[in-house]
Parts: C-alpha cells; sequence; structure tokens
C-alpha cells in the first residue's frame, strides 16, 4: 500500500486507540462529576455537534485547492489543545458545563475539518482498485480500538479518576500528529479544474443531491447516524443512573459487541467483490436498521448486558461492512477536484443530523423517559431502508453485475 498510507494508517490508529479509551468521556464526566441528566447530556452532545459543524462549513472549499496533511496536522493539534483543557480545569476544580460544551464544538469541527481533508487525501495515495482494501483497514482499525478502548477506559477511570481517558486521547492526537509530519512522499497538487467558485459552501451539497446514488445514501446516512447516536447518551444515562451500572459494566458492553466491527470490516472485500459494491450497500444498509429497537428492552443485570451485547454485535457487524464499502464507493464516484468538499458536505450533513434529534431524543426523554424514547427511535429507523431502494441504485447495480461478469470471463478466458 505503500509508505505513506503506512504513517497515515499508523496516525489514524493512535488516534483511534486515543478515542476508544475515551469512549463517552463527556458523558461519564457530565454525569458523575457535574451530576448532569437525561437533557443536559443530550445538550452535551448535540450542541457541541451542531455548532461545530456549523464551524466546520466554510472549511470544506477552504481545503480544497490546499495541502491536506497540514491541514490535518493542524487539526490534531486543535483537538490536543482543547482536550488538554479538561484535566487542568478538573484538577483546578474550576470545570464547567459550559466549558465541556466549547470543547465538544471545537473537537467536533476539527474532527469534520480532518476527516474531509483525510479523505481526500487518502483517493491521492492510493490507486482506486486498492482503495476499499485501505477504507476496510480503517475501518477495522476503528473496531479494534473500540473493543480494546471502552473496558481498558472504565477500568482507568476507576482506578484514576473520571479525566483520565481525556488526557489520554488528548496525547494520542499529538501522536498522531508526529505520524501525518513522518510522511516524506511530496503530496500531489490540487487540480484546479472545477468550474464553480472556490469559495463556493454549498458546492458539496450540491453535488451530492445531484447524484444520482450518492443522494440516497446521504439521506439514508444522516437519518441512521442521527437515530442511532441520539440513543447513545439516552442509554448512558439509563444505564449508569437508572439500572445502576457500573462505569465499567457499560464500557463492556459496547466494548464486546465491537468484535463484529473486525468481522465485518474483515469480510467487506469479499462481500462487494461477489455481489457488487451497490447491493451491498443497499442489503446491509437494510439489515443494520433492524438492531436499535432492541436497545428499548435493556434491564438490570446480566440480562441487561446480554440484550446490550446481542443487539450492538449484530448492528455492528452490519455498520461496519455498510461504512468500508460506503467510504470506498464514496471516494471512487467523486470527481477530483470536489472530494474535499464534498466529504466536509457529507461530515456537517451527518453532524448536523446527529445533534438535531440527539437535542430532540433528550428533550423527549425528560418527557417519557429515556427506556421509551429509545423505543421509538428504533421504530423510526426501521423506515430509513426504503431510502436505499431508488431505481438508479438498482440501475448501477445492474452495471456492475455486467461489469463483473465481463471481468470473471476475462480471467477465464486468460
Amino acid at each position: 500500500m505503500g509508505r505513506a498510507f503506512g504513517w497515515l494508517w499508523a496516525a489514524y490508529a493512535v488516534s483511534a486507540y486515543g478515542t476508544g479509551l475515551g469512549f463517552g468521556a463527556f458523558s461519564v464526566v457530565a454525569i458523575v462529576v457535574l451530576h448532569a441528566g437525561s437533557a443536559e447530556v443530550a445538550a452535551l452532545s448535540s450542541s457541541g455537534l451542531l455548532i461545530g459543524a456549523l464551524l466546520a462549513v466554510p472549511l470544506g472549499p477552504w481545503m480544497e485547492f490546499r495541502a491536506k496533511r497540514p491541514v490535518m496536522i493542524a487539526m490534531d493539534v486543535v483537538r490536543f489543545a482543547a482536550l488538554a483543557t479538561l484535566p487542568l480545569a478538573y484538577w483546578l476544580d474550576v470545570l464547567s458545563f459550559a466549558q465541556l460544551l466549547v470543547i465538544s464544538v471545537v473537537t467536533a469541527a476539527a474532527k469534520i475539518a480532518f476527516t474531509a481533508a483525510g479523505g481526500a487525501y487518502l483517493k491521492t495515495i492510493v490507486p482506486a482498485d486498492r482503495l476499499l482494501v485501505a477504507t476496510s483497514r480503517f475501518e477495522a482499525t476503528t473496531w479494534s480500538a473500540t473493543v480494546v478502548g471502552p473496558p481498558v477506559g472504565g477500568a482507568v477511570i476507576g482506578l484514576v479518576g473520571p479525566v483520565a481517558t481525556v488526557v489520554i486521547d488528548a496525547v494520542s492526537y499529538l501522536f498522531s500528529a508526529l505520524g501525518i509530519a513522518a510522511i516524506r512522499e511530496p503530496e500531489p497538487p490540487a487540480k484546479k479544474t472545477s468550474t464553480r467558485r472556490r469559495g463556493d459552501i454549498v458546492e458539496g451539497w450540491r453535488y451530492i443531491f445531484t447524484h444520482d446514488t450518492l443522494r440516497p445514501l446521504f439521506l439514508n446516512a444522516m437519518l441512521v447516524n442521527g437515530f442511532i447516536m441520539a440513543g447513545e447518551p439516552l442509554l448512558s444515562v439509563l444505564m449508569l443512573s437508572h439500572l445502576g451500572f457500573e462505569v465499567w459494566e457499560y464500557g463492556l458492553a459496547f466494548a464486546v459487541p465491537c468484535i463484529g466491527g473486525l468481522i465485518g470490516a474483515r469480510l467487506s472485500r469479499r462481500v462487494a467483490a461477489r455481489w457488487g459494491e451497490p447491493r451491498v450497500l443497499r442489503v446491509f444498509g437494510t439489515l443494520r436498521a433492524c438492531w436499535p429497537l432492541g436497545l428499548a428492552f435493556v434491564r438490570p443485570g446480566v440480562a441487561g448486558l446480554v440484550i446490550v451485547m446481542v443487539t450492538e454485535f449484530g448492528l455492528i457487524v452490519c455498520a461496519s461492512l455498510f461504512s468500508s464499502v460506503l467510504s470506498a464507493y464514496r471516494l471512487n464516484h467523486t470527481e477530483a477536484d470536489r472530494r474535499a468538499r464534498v466529504l466536509a458536505a457529507w461530515s456537517i450533513g451527518t453532524s448536523t443530523s446527529i445533534a438535531v434529534l440527539t437535542l430532540l431524543w433528550g428533550l423527549l426523554a425528560q418527557l417519557i423517559g429515556p427506556r421509551a424514547a429509545l423505543a421509538l427511535a428504533g421504530i423510526l429507523v426501521l423506515g430509513t431502508p426504503f431510502l436505499l431502494r431508488s431505481r438508479s441504485t438498482l440501475g448501477e447495480q445492474r452495471e456492475v453485475d455486467v461489469e463483473l461478469r465481463g471481468e470473471l470471463r476475462q480471467v477465464d478466458a486468460e
């Protein structure tokens, strides 16, 4: 895959494991240190994403015609600086809910910019026929970090304190920046072939919504990600506050199912080669919507942990396979001079959807309780697969099937 990809992958792995260790750290700090309730925890998650997404809007066109590696390094440094203020304030006994909100906003905006720049850069160092291999490796790394991170992070919190994992997460971004800086291969110059104005901040969304196959995928991703993530703070409150689970049990309940992420990422190449990318996106996009409703049935004790683990395992297998294929498919179906803007628009759109739905479901949980709110989100997400059954996607599948059959006949002839 090349030396540049090796350094990029290593840098991503370091920050992914740091994030895994800090999984749910803000919610834990808000609940344990600041005694926040459902609405406050939901507001923390949603406000950071929403305001961070708004701040990231002009970054897409700004990054499009600039070198991507310096942007990635800068965003890692920004995230380190923002997160480092949290343990400092905690140790000085001045930590406040407002500070958590500010840190959440800054890190959310930096993450969107980093993701857009990183995706565009990845396409320049990996050939199209190896892109699914690269994206599946990133996906596998994410889930392996999530397998290890939450239980270890929960143990660290229990031994050292509630902000210990935030320190580790912050330092991981410094190591990520060093890894990206170690890439010595010159970055290909951006091609200035766009007929649009560089400052057109809506170009990414315009491209997505005029693209027959990217449009339904984008709308589906907004809704599915929004409903699933809206349930995360509610499940945290339900398990930690209402049902009496320990922090390490909460972490374990999410860590063990993440083995399914490794399985899904490893299978993605074989399944896509056999069925074709559009069919995989449609089938596993449907399957991943069938699982979230199970989280509404969590109960105290071992039975509750089993329910969460089984539900999350099924969801994660389907979601990781879907995400691996989607990442490669999206890059291969986006023009070179639109990639940064499309990826930024995609991240901003999904982040905004997550923020809005998280805030609404936090308020809803105050009225009807977190369990009932989780059940409603699970029911609504069952309707999202209909977006993937468009004629354009089916037509694309026929084209892919024809192409694959032609390639197989050529291999047989050779």
